[in-house]
This record gives structure tokens, sequence and C-alpha cells, in this order.
């Protein structure tokens, strides 16, 4: 009988073996009443202007598949823990058997990564690897390592890892703000286990905002694309037709886990900061305004009586705050950062994410009919 037992509880633990195979952020698609629900990037690698021509009307995409493929890695992510943490008032039965002495239920996960660096940074998902003590990256050329986590940032998403070795093929990285919509792009990853899968697809959207990230301080601006993105392609590349890496595949939108028509990126833009500050300072570095903010649309323009429909409303600002020290008061209505214009509060947040603690950024503000442009100091 107790043989018997044994032998059942061996099958229990093989099982919960095969639990968290994939990792992918899902944003479940329901009915529509209701809730939807690097090298260190080296100025040499960074800011290559898109080549139109490239994607107007292309024919084949075997010249950036052959680029991106050999610098995108699979992440096998492990923990153990004690089976009582799995099966709580279990806890007795188990102890029956085994004593003081628990047996350990390991954990695994999938995903994927982009090697960024020739001397082994290699950036993906924060959700891939947030659980883990055992991370193992394994090559295009299927060699194996054991990667150290270099540091994480839960409200980009980010996390950064890195191996030991050399020459290894980094991926060139490409201004995000230069993406179009409408513009021919390419996932890379490893769905399902599926190593160097590649899918096809156009960029349908940018600074989305689908609310998988939680904290006041996280930030969504995400490319989306329809190319098809399943569980496993996490932390995988998102590249153009050069060949060049414009996001970091995060999540999709599905009501059954897989894919369903639309897929989502952290721009290069954000995972190039990130993985900068993560490398040189050990953690994110985020400056902050200080103010309280909603996007702009036709209701909330009718309600305070203007003519803008894109912007970003100042709703309240933070007392200690650099925003009020600065001159930003409520009900005023953010259209640009730095020149750049700006239609809601996603993009708002990505813009002023890139920037560290006492950078300054210069606001353009509509105020009462008229236009004028603040400089700010940002805080931590």
């Amino acid at each position: 009988m107790k043989q018997l037992m044994l032998l059942t509880l061996a099958g229990i633990l093989g099982g919960a073996i095969a639990l968290g195979s994939h990792q992918l952020f899902l944003v479940e698609e329901t009915p529509a009443a209701e809730k939807v629900n690097y090298s260190q990037f080296t100025g040499s690698n960074y800011g290559t202007k898109i080549n139109s021509s490239l994607n107007a009307a292309p024919t084949d995409f075997t010249r950036a598949a052959e680029k991106g493929m050999p610098s995108v890695v699979h992440i096998t992510a492990r923990k153990t823990q004690s089976q009582a943490q799995n099966y709580g008032n279990y806890d007795e039965f188990f102890r029956g058997f085994f004593g003081n002495i628990m047996p350990e239920i390991p954990q695994e996960g999938t995903g994927s990564g982009v090697i960024l660096s020739q001397d082994g940074y290699i950036v993906t998902n924060n959700h891939v690897i947030d659980f883990a003590d055992e991370v193992e990256v394994t090559l295009y050329d299927r060699r194996k390592f054991t990667a150290k986590v270099i540091g994480t940032d839960p409200t980009t998403d980010i996390a950064v890892l890195k191996i030991e070795d050399n020459n290894l093929p980094a991926l060139r990285v490409a201004n995000s703000d230069n993406v179009k919509v409408g513009e021919w792009v390419l996932a890379v990853g490893n769905p399902f286990n599926l190593t160097s899968t590649v899918t096809a697809g156009i960029v349908s959207a940018k600074g989305r905002d689908i609310n998988i990230l939680q904290g006041s301080s996280a930030i969504e601006s995400f490319i989306q694309t329809d190319a098809a993105v399943n569980p496993g392609n996490s932390g995988g590349a998102l590249i153009n037709l050069s060949g060049e890496l414009i996001g970091i595949n995060t999540a999709i939108q599905s009501r059954t886990g897989s894919f369903a028509g639309y897929s989502f990126a952290i721009p290069s833009n954000i995972a190039k900061k990130i993985v900068d500050d993560i490398i040189e300072y050990g953690s994110a570095q985020r400056g902050f305004l200080g103010i309280n903010i909603l996007s702009m649309d036709s209701e909330l323009a009718e309600e305070l009586n203007v003519n803008i429909i894109d912007g970003v409303y100042v709703s309240d600002v933070v007392e200690t705050g650099a925003a009020i020290k600065a001159g930003v008061l409520p009900g005023d209505i953010v259209t640009g950062v730095d020149g750049q214009e700006v239609k809601s509060a996603p993009e708002l947040q990505e813009l002023v994410g890139r920037r560290r603690p006492g950078d300054t950024v210069k606001l353009t503000i509509y105020r009462k009919g008229n236009i004028q442009d603040i400089s700010i100091r940002l805080k931590k």
C-alpha cells in the first residue's frame, strides 16, 4: 500500500514539474460587454534611421531573419521549493512518508532573450526569470550557459542577464521612435520550445497601454503588431527589415492563451535605457515629474471646453515634486516633450521614463488658450 501511494505521489510530482513551461504575459480577450481584461547600448549601435524603401513592399524576409536569429537565445528558468509550500494542508500526509526531510519540487519556465553585447549581456522580460534561482541560456549554436541575473526592473518588465563568453552575435539596436505604423516587422523567439522561430507582421499601433504591469510608476507604451507571438516568445526580439532590434516581445491579447491577432513589445528605446541603467548602476534610474495625468480625448476636451483632444491633462501636482517647483499647474495640458509631440499619457510616461533624476526636460504646455514651454529638472 505504501509503495502504491509513493508511486501516486511520484505522478503528482511529475505533473508539477511540467507546470509553467512557457512564459508570456497574457491579456485576456473577453466579450465587448466585459472589461478587456547590449552591447551596453553603444552610440555606434543605436539610432539607425530606418530605410523606408526596405519596408515598402518586401518580397522576402531572409536577410532580416539571418541577422536576427543568431542573436536570440532560449532561456530556461528554474526554481525549487518545498512540497509543503505547494500542497499546504497535505503537509502532514507527506511528512508521514518523508519525515522532516521534504522533497523539492522543481518549477520550470521557458522564454527568449536577446544578445546585446559580444561579451554576453542579454535582455529578456522580468516575468520570464523573476521566480527562478537558476537561469540557463541556450545559444543559436546550441551551446548552453548558466546565466547570472545582473538586475531587473518590474516597472518595465525588463531583466538583464550575463553569460561568460566572447565574440557573441550581438543584435544591432534601432531607434524605436523611427518605427512607423504599417511597417513590416519580424518576431524572433522560441514559442512552445521551438527554437529560432520567425514570424512576420506589421506594426498596427504605438504607445499602447494594456494594464499588465503593476504599480503607479509602471511604463506601458507598447509597440502593437500582428506578428504571431506565443508562449515562449517573451523576451525575444521584434526586428525591422534591416535586422535591427526595435522591441522586446512581451505580451499577447488572447482568449485561449495562444496568439489571436495582437502582440505587444517594449520599445527598444525604453529597453536601451533600462539595460544601461542596470549595467551601470545596478537598478533602473527613474526621474519623475511629480504629476497625476490623464490622456486627453473628446469627452475630456468637451468637459474642459478646449479644442485639444491630443495631449495629457494634468489633474494634480505633487507638492514636493519637480513639476510644481517649475510652475506646472493642475489643469495644464502637456502637448510635447523636448519638441516631440505627445498625444497620450503612455507616450509622456515613455519619454520621461528614458530620463534619469537630475535630467532636465522641456514640457510644452497649453494653459488657458496659451502655449508655453516649461523646463523641469526631474526628481527621484
